[in-house]
């Protein structure tokens, strides 16, 4: 199964505090787990702003994440063009960029999210 982490989870997976619905699809080896450059984004962004939520260090994410056989997966044009589609549920600009992504890869999107959640598709909601 091909995988795309939000945010949220990849930073739990980093601190080792993944809540215990992630972990079978984390942990299965014959899963695809793919991170998106905009979390990386994201992450830089929001530590910036000193959000206690974000206080990873981006680089070490970044390493951390190839290091575990995580694929990076680039925003391309054509994912942006898909944001077009989606409903305004969400004004997140991050959260709908993994939206358009995991459609467009034809990946499941592993979320912490519940708005995102509520978005038709392949989403699989981690509380």
């Amino acid at each position: 199964m091909k995988l795309l982490i939000d945010t949220h989870i990849l930073i739990w997976a980093a601190a080792d505090t993944l809540p215990e619905k992630a972990v079978p699809y984390i942990s299965d080896l014959e899963n695809i787990l793919l991170f998106s450059s905009a979390s990386i984004w994201e992450v830089v962004i929001k530590k910036n702003l000193n959000r206690p939520d974000f206080t990873i260090d981006p680089f070490l994410l970044y390493r951390g994440l190839l290091d575990n056989g995580y694929r990076e997966l680039d925003i391309t044009s054509r994912h942006v063009l898909l944001v077009n589609d989606l409903p305004p549920l969400h004004k997140d600009p991050f959260d709908r960029i993994l939206l358009a992504q995991a459609k467009a890869e034809g990946a499941i999107l592993l979320t912490s999210d519940e708005t995102v959640a509520r978005y038709p598709g392949m989403i699989i909601h981690i509380s």
